[in-house]
Order: structure tokens, then C-alpha cells, then sequence
């Protein structure tokens, strides 16, 4: 896993994976584990780049995708692109002003756009908050899905959560496959072909308890979505999952949020060059993992392209001859759903009503409410990926953090975790205790994780 790669430029039989926005590498290695290798990184955040460098080392990064040259992205078979959600997600925007594609920082998707349309690889994977769908009521996901339309490719979108996928944490995504010439292998790359029913009882999983005799721990069967803002406190603390004990609370670790990602524990430590700032690295870690892609889910979607790209189409050329109407009501009717209208896809719309899963090619779209588990779930339990043994006391809150929590929860009417919601009004009602560490334990702590690897 990781130590793979290959310098732009240079040939190699294997099929390979260009990663734009490529964060700390989940995109690839849920590819990796199908036979893919890593051929070039574009990855902008200092952070980011040495954890690609500590665990790929021969692969390029292009760094600032404003300024990359597109004769120099090598051929791939595969681009993956996990395009900013800052100007997307209402997570960062709790207010519900959101920037859309429009932003400084979502809009850096028109630059990718600029460099797909030189090279047109065969297929494009993207990842992004489900806000993408109803940002500026449609408009922005209307104009996406056209722009690569418009480049030739067939388009599948599918919001997937990955508590369905064995990583227990409630993330539903919105992953979009582009595929060249063919909405139907883009469809097979997000869709099974039996149609999944959507799960039921949700929310049951955030309060039904699992608890540890040995340790007394107590957590949900499922955790909430974990962030970029996982090591601290919001006004969202209502919708963050804590570990509880019988008589203290505290926050997840890093390890543990590595291992809700699916990621290999300790995946974001930054390579031995990386100069670590007094305050330490860890807001950088959770930052990472917050932003990255569940490896569990797109290997489950890697896995789908990649036996696609491997079998011959059959009946391709007979389909190709059909007009493209037909050809989307043929995928969504085998794929989607039996109730489906085709529509034509509208070049500038001020509005766009999108739901969950969907089809579009050259000027007709379809749109349907679609299951985010895949036909036979993968179960898992948060309980699972919790550190057992005794962790640092800067993880776990104080009084005057549990009376913020509280008081947040109470003014908004929320309910908690019954457990949790318990021990953090004892723990409120207990004398106050400094918040932070001294930054000195902080590094000892660093010290010792990176002379564990």
C-alpha cells in the first residue's frame, strides 16, 4: 500500500489513476487496491503534500492546479478530483449562504474543467458534500453536469453514505462518474445491477447504544459525519459524536477518525521533511481526514470501474445507434428506477430540482430518488474503530466544555446520545478545568507517534 508510482512521462503497463485536489491520497488508495497506480498528484495545501510524499514518494505533485500546464499531466485511465466544498457545504456555512461554483474555492472546478477538456480521459470520478445538489437551488449542479456533457462524456450521479460501506460514520456523498461516449458504463460504475432499496430507520443507529465492559466506554452504533472541524467545538455540536465514559467525555482522536475513514491507521503522519509548527500538527490531521474521501466507498466504486473497463461492452455499438433519449430510459429503468421521467437537460437554468441518483447525456437527463446503500449493506459498528487503552487527557472535555455543548444543544432543541447527554451534565455541574494542554505535552505526544512508525 502506498511506495507506488511513476514520473509523468514514462511508460508502465499498469493502468493508472491522476488525482486533482487529491488531499491526502484515499482516492488512490481505494484504486490502488484494484490494480491501479498513482501517476500524478495535483495538491495545493503544504500539509496534504507531505503525507502524499511520505506514502508515494516517486509520484509528481503538480501542486497549485491554477498553475498547471496540461501538457504535463501524464495519459491516465482514470482522473479522480475531490473539488473544494467549502463554498458547498452547509457544515462550513451554518447560516445556509453558500458561494456555490461561484466561490473562490468551489470554482476551481472550471480550472479542472479547462485541463479534462485537453486531455478527455476515459473516465472521471468526482466526490463532493450532497449540498451540491441543491446549491443556488440546482443551478450549480446543472451547470456541472452540462459542462461535461458538453465534453462528449455520459454522467452518473449517486449520493452514497458510507455507513453502508463498512465505515460506521453517517457521510453521504454525492459521487458523479463521467465515462466517455457511455452513459451506460457510467451508470455501471456507480449502480448495481439489482435496484437497492433505501435503508430505514435511520437515525435509530446515532441513539442505540454499544458499550465496552472492560473499558465503560459507550458509544452509538453509528457516528455522526466527521469534519474538518473535528478537534474542536461549534455551534454543530449536537450533530458530532464524543466517546463516553462513566463519568468523562472526550472527543475522537485522530486514530480514530483515520480509522472511520478507512484509512490505514496513522495514514496522516507528513513525511520526515515536513517542519512541524509549535502548536503541532494535530488541527492539520483533522482537517485532512475531514476533507477526504471514505476510502471504503470509492473502493467500492473503483472497484465497479475498474471491471468495466475490463469487460468488452456487449451490445455497445447496437446502443450507440440508438438516439440518446432511448438509451437513458433503457440504463434507468435497468438501473435506477422504475418511475423516471426524461427530461431535457437545460443548457442555463436559474433553477434545477435534482434528486439523489441520475443519468445525463447530450440534452436529456434523468432524475430519480435513489437508495444510498448498495444492495447488500456492509455492517460495522463505531465501537470497532475506538481507541479501548488510555488516551491523552487533551482529548477529553471540561466542565466549561460540556456547559458550551449543553447550552448550544438546549438553546437549539436538540436531543443528544442518551449516555452522553447524561455524563456531560455531570460533568457540567463539576468544578472548571483548563481546556487546552500545554503545547509541550502536545509535541511529546507527536514525538512519540512519529518514533512509533
Amino acid at each position: 500500500m502506498g511506495k507506488t508510482g511513476v514520473q509523468p512521462g514514462t511508460t508502465n503497463d499498469a493502468r493508472r489513476v491522476n488525482s486533482f485536489f487529491a488531499g491526502i491520497g484515499g482516492f488512490d488508495l481505494a484504486f490502488e487496491k484494484h490494480g491501479f497506480e498513482p501517476g500524478f498528484y495535483c495538491e495545493k495545501d503544504d500539509f496534504c503534500r507531505s503525507v502524499l510524499k511520505r506514502n508515494w514518494p516517486a509520484v509528481a505533485n503538480a501542486g497549485d492546479i491554477q498553475q498547471v500546464d496540461a501538457k504535463s499531466i501524464p495519459r491516465a485511465d482514470v482522473w479522480t478530483a475531490g473539488f473544494p466544498c467549502q463554498d458547498l457545504s452547509l457544515a462550513r456555512t451554518p447560516h445556509g449562504k453558500r458561494n456555490g461554483l461561484k466561490g473562490s474555492q468551489s470554482g476551481l472546478f472550471y480550472t479542472f474543467l479547462e485541463l479534462l477538456s485537453v486531455h478527455k480521459p476515459p473516465v472521471v470520478l468526482l466526490e463532493n458534500v450532497a449540498g451540491l445538489l441543491n446549491s443556488h437551488k440546482g443551478a450549480d449542479f446543472n451547470a456541472l453536469v452540462g459542462s461535461l456533457t458538453k465534453l462528449g462524456y455520459g454522467v452518473a450521479w449517486r449520493v452514497l453514505n458510507a455507513r453502508y460501506f463498512g465505515a460506521p460514520q453517517s457521510r453521504p456523498r454525492v459521487f458523479i462518474c463521467a465515462w466517455r461516449g457511455s452513459p451506460e458504463n457510467a451508470v455501471k460504475a456507480l449502480f448495481e445491477d439489482e435496484i437497492a432499496m433505501k435503508p430505514k430507520n435511520e437515525r435509530r443507529g446515532f441513539m442505540v447504544e454499544s458499550k465496552c465492559s472492560e473499558s465503560g466506554i459507550s458509544v452509538p452504533q453509528v457516528s455522526f459525519c466527521i469534519s474538518a472541524t473535528s478537534g474542536r467545538h461549534t455551534g454543530l455540536d449536537w450533530a458530532r459524536s464524543y466517546v463516553t465514559y462513566p463519568d468523562a467525555v472526550r472527543r475522537l482522536t485522530p486514530l480514530e477518525c483515520e480509522r472511520l475513514q478507512g484509512l490505514p491507521e496513522n495514514w496522516t503522519l507528513p513525511d520526515s521533511d515536513y517542519v512541524i509548527p509549535i502548536r503541532g500538527i494535530e488541527t492539520n490531521r483533522y482537517h485532512a481526514i475531514g476533507n477526504a474521501v471514505c476510502v471504503p466507498v470509492a473502493q467500492w466504486v473503483a472497484g465497479r470501474i475498474s471491471s468495466v473497463l475490463q469487460t468488452p461492452e456487449e451490445g455497445a455499438k447496437g446502443a450507440r445507434k440508438l438516439p440518446s433519449k432511448m438509451r437513458l430510459q433503457h440504463v434507468a429503468v435497468t438501473y435506477l428506477s422504475p418511475k423516471f421521467d426524461v427530461q431535457p437537460l437545460l443548457a442555463n437554468s436559474d433553477e434545477s430540482k435534482w434528486q439523489s441518483g441520475g443519468v445525463a447525456y447530450k440534452e436529456w437527463v434523468v432524475t430519480a430518488a435513489v437508495s444510498s446503500s448498495p444492495v447488500t449493506a456492509v455492517p460495522s459498528q463505531l465501537m470497532s474503530v475506538i481507541e479501548k487503552k488510555k488516551v491523552h487527557q487533551r482529548y477529553f472535555l471540561s466542565a466549561n466544555a460540556a456547559q458550551g455543548i449543553l447550552r448550544r444543544v438546549d438553546k437549539l432543541g436538540r436531543h443528544l446520545f442518551p449516555p452522553l447527554d447524561a455524563v456531560l451534565r455531570r460533568i457540567a455541574t463539576s468544578s472548571p478545568t483548563p481546556a487546552d494542554e500545554p503545547s509541550e505535552a502536545q509535541e511529546n505526544v507527536l514525538a512519540e507517534e512519529l518514533a512509533a512508525i
